[in-house]
């Protein structure tokens, strides 16, 4: 016979058991919208993914067999490791369409690791195509390609329009440097990454120093 000692921990033991339950029910929402936050943070950064200017600029490198395409993407202490990689994508590439496969995507992984290190931001692989990009980096993006700020049009606050268009101005007039010139392929980029940066609103920080002189930024793009 229960006694009622016995019906009162019975229940307290179900109570227990059930808020358990529902405490784990309510963690995986709270787990999948923490996994979509992250995966939304990385999926924003520009330069790592297919559709993005490094790999566009890594493809380009080797239909024209020309890796100064690409050396601006990087630091001048990185171009050894960058250069071998290459040489060796260039070669293994011709042994078969899947070895054609590998050995871009080897040279993809190592010029956007390379690239992100220069960043001072982790390397966390290469995105597929059509990985959703920030709206405000399409229209950066744009902007350049148009030689116009239209498409920036509300997403930059009217007080900060004034060094925005500085910052696009610089990127124009670098733009059309000679391929050939790594150090002003360089130079482009860095004015890339500022204008870029100052566009998504972020605040300026120099944190490392270029090799030539330039500046990094820990910028995302």
């Amino acid at each position: 016979m229960k006694t009622p000692e016995m019906n009162f921990d019975a229940d307290k033991l179900n109570s227990n058991a059930n808020q358990k339950r529902i405490s784990k029910l309510l963690m995986i929402p709270l787990i999948m919208l923490s996994l979509l936050i992250l995966s939304t943070g990385v999926t924003l950064a520009h330069c790592d993914t297919m559709d993005g200017p490094v790999i566009k600029d890594a493809k380009v490198a080797i239909e024209k067999s020309n890796i100064n395409y690409i050396l601006k993407w990087i630091q001048p202490q990185d171009e050894t490791e960058l250069k071998d990689a290459f040489l060796l994508t260039m070669k293994v590439r011709t042994l078969s369409p899947d070895a054609m496969v590998l050995a871009d995507k080897y040279l993809f992984e190592t010029l956007v690791r390379l690239h992100r290190s220069g960043e001072g931001v982790p390397f966390t692989g290469v995105k597929p195509a059509g990985t959703p990009i920030d709206e405000k980096i399409l229209a950066a993006d744009k902007s350049i390609e148009l030689g116009s700020l239209s498409p920036l049009k509300g997403f930059v606050p009217n007080e900060s329009v004034p060094e925005l268009e500085k910052r696009f101005n610089k990127v124009m007039s670098l733009k059309a440097y000679d391929i050939n010139n790594v150090k002003a392929g360089r130079a482009y980029i860095e004015a890339y990454v500022q204008f870029f940066k100052f566009a998504e609103g972020e605040e300026e920080n120099h944190n490392v120093e270029h090799p030539e002189g330039t500046s990094q930024t820990g910028h995302q793009h």
